[in-house]
């Protein structure tokens, strides 16, 4: 539970306003580094999307919900008492005065820049007339050392822990400026035990909160022993300190230094950084608020540069007085290294999922077989052929090679509507599906029955002729095995009615191969089974596997072995699947083109089981 002294402490929930992954990490980081008990963000408002956010919390990935709205995620999350409020300029306002009115939440901490001065004035009032405490606007947030941390505030864990921010120290500091804060950090963590909380009010000329806010929490609370404040040039809230000491109501010594005392040097009037930094009158300017607040009793150094040393003098005599007792000693947690930085760095040694060897597209352009993609385009007479080369056997085809891998495709490209694969294709388009769930259902049925003679053939001339089993040993062997011969045979083609793909084929390959010595093999076998029966002919399965084969053998870069390797693994039947690919995708446009209903196979073409008594 909050004390009214608290804007958020070890136990405090926040919802972060706006889908911002790296801040809503690095909040969880500092909660892993501090050792607190459970994460601080609890929930997410994401305007766009709800669901789950999925992040770390040291190594252990965690989900945090998301919620498009406010009052589910108030209603889901009693407990919350922070937001992290990251609605941009244009609709901050609007976030944040439902979040004074209409939730529970104490601290609101408002990120945006830019915000009309009206808008954030009427904020303001509605904040303090509900009783909650606003951060900013222009803010970067602020820090309780070792218990919470707003959204991005004090840099990386790095510096966190070097600032030993990770535990709390003994000085509550506020500032206007987020980006000196963290600069006052590190000082109060080199020159003292660095900070209890720190807190950036923001630039803006009309901050949800002022300086004596803040300084009158720390007045309270009894773990902030020293009170740090960096101003800067414009305003007259250091003025209040003044009035605050002399009324007894501030009692902690403070150390303060304005920034700007070098606005004198400019001829003109000059504005800083912030909205706010501007001086109008004498009074806010940074030489006449320094000397004001050490006439007050304030400990003032001589310049920004000393700021460290006065702060270490005020320091040590609160310890040698017994105010402040020794530097806690608390190691922080270790914060896993995210994956990406460790890659980066060449940390990791991790064994990949798996292998890929043939494609790489890490760089600007995308390789095949190791050859940018533009060079193997660059010729004129680039074809398909090469890329198949090149992502199926691993090198560069001759030309020769490339064009005889194009003409299976086109042979094998289609064989009518009435082959397994078209007819399931068909089947599947007149049903409503779409190309890709056609295409699927068409390639489904190539294997043993359909399509597999082009494997079967190489897996089983090849293996006869590297075993010098002439044509009757090896029809011989194939029938002792109780298996015709792979590549043998044809329904409707003869020795006296060839298939013109099988002559096409074979006459390309006579003419362009160095040789076709197992084609030649295929032959003297085809010599002696049509001695039998006309048509136990090569077909165009045996034709494509035989002559896969030879081209492989007559590339000269594979042994027999390495040959033997790709058939057996099946890449000839994968040459006859990217074929048939063609045709069946042509079946299924042609039937959606035609609009062809759903298809239902005829009863008269059906043997239905009571037929058959």
């Amino acid at each position: 539970m909050l004390q009214d002294y608290e804007l958020y402490n070890k136990d405090s929930q926040a919802v972060v306003y706006g889908y911002q992954q790296k801040a809503i990490q690095r909040m969880l980081d500092f909660d892993y580094v501090c050792k607190r008990a459970k994460p601080s963000v609890a929930a997410i408002i994401n305007p766009t999307r709800s669901g789950f956010h999925k992040c770390f919390f040291g190594t252990k990935e965690i989900l945090i919900p998301m919620y498009t709205n406010l009052e589910t995620c108030c209603r889901k999350h009693p407990d919350l008492d922070v937001c992290v409020n990251f609605a941009s300029f244009r609709s901050s306002f609007a976030a944040t005065m439902e979040l004074i009115n209409d939730t529970p939440i104490k601290t609101i901490a408002v990120i945006a820049e830019g915000i009309p001065e009206r808008d954030t004035r009427i904020m303001n009032v509605a904040a303090r007339k509900a009783g909650k405490w606003i951060i900013g606007p222009a803010t970067v947030g602020g820090v309780a050392a070792g218990q919470f941390r707003v959204g991005n505030a004090a840099g990386t864990i790095d510096n966190i822990v070097s600032c030993k921010m990770h535990r709390p120290g003994s000085i509550g500091f506020v500032s206007k400026s987020g980006g000196l804060s963290n600069e006052m950090y590190n000082v109060c963590g080199q020159h003292a035990d660095g900070i209890y909380e720190g807190v950036a009010i923001g630039g803006d000329r009309y901050p949800g909160t002022q300086f004596m806010d803040h300084i009158r929490r720390y007045e309270a609370n009894p773990e902030i022993k020293m009170i740090v404040i960096l101003g800067e040039v414009g305003g007259t809230q250091e003025y209040e300190i003044v009035d605050g000491i002399k009324d007894g109501s501030i009692t902690k010594p403070v150390v303060a230094w304005c920034t700007g005392t070098c606005a004198s040097a400019f001829k003109t009037e000059i504005q800083f950084g912030h909205a706010g930094a501007r001086a109008d009158a004498a009074a806010e300017t940074a030489p006449v608020k320094n000397a004001a607040l050490k006439e007050a009793g304030v400990h003032v150094p001589e310049s920004f540069n000393d700021f460290g040393t006065l702060i270490n003098t005020v320091y040590t005599k609160l310890q040698a007085d017994g105010v402040i007792g020794p530097e806690p000693v608390v190691e922080p947690r270790e914060l896993p290294m995210d994956f990406s930085v460790a890659l980066a760095k060449g940390l990791v040694r991790r064994p990949a999922s798996y292998i890929g060897t043939i494609s790489d597209d890490r760089g600007e352009e995308i390789m095949f077989g190791g050859k940018a993609l533009s060079k193997i385009l660059e010729p004129a007479d680039a074809s398909l052929g090469d890329v198949i080369g090149l992502l199926w056997f691993k090198q560069e085809m001759p030309k020769w090679a490339s064009r005889f891998l194009e003409m299976v495709v086109m042979i094998a490209a289609d064989h009518g509507p009435a082959v397994s694969a078209a007819h399931n294709a068909i089947v599947t388009a007149r049903a409503g599906k779409d190309v890709i769930s056609c295409l699927c259902a068409g390639l489904l049925p190539i294997g043993p029955r359909f399509g597999g003679a082009v494997d079967g053939a190489a897996q089983t001339f090849y293996p006869g002729y590297r075993k010098g089993l002439d044509a009757l040993q090896l029809i011989k062997s194939e029938k002792a095995a109780g298996r015709n011969i792979q590549g043998i045979g044809h329904k409707i083609k003869s020795v006296d009615n060839p298939d013109i793909r099988v002559t096409e084929l074979v006459k390309y390959a006579r003419n362009n191969f160095p040789n076709t010595d197992l084609l030649d093999y295929a032959f003297t076998v085809q010599d002696l089974t049509t001695q039998k029966k006309g048509n136990l002919i090569l077909n165009v399965d045996g034709a494509i596997g035989v002559l896969c084969v030879d081209m492989m053998r007559n590339i000269g870069t594979y042994t027999d072995d390495e040959v033997q390797e790709f058939v057996d693994i099946g890449v000839l039947n994968g040459l006859f699947a990217l074929a048939r690919t063609i045709g069946i995708v042509g079946h299924v446009i042609d039937q959606k083109l035609h609009k062809q209903p759903l298809y239902r196979h005829p009863w008269d073409d059906i043997t239905f089981g009571t037929d058959m008594d």
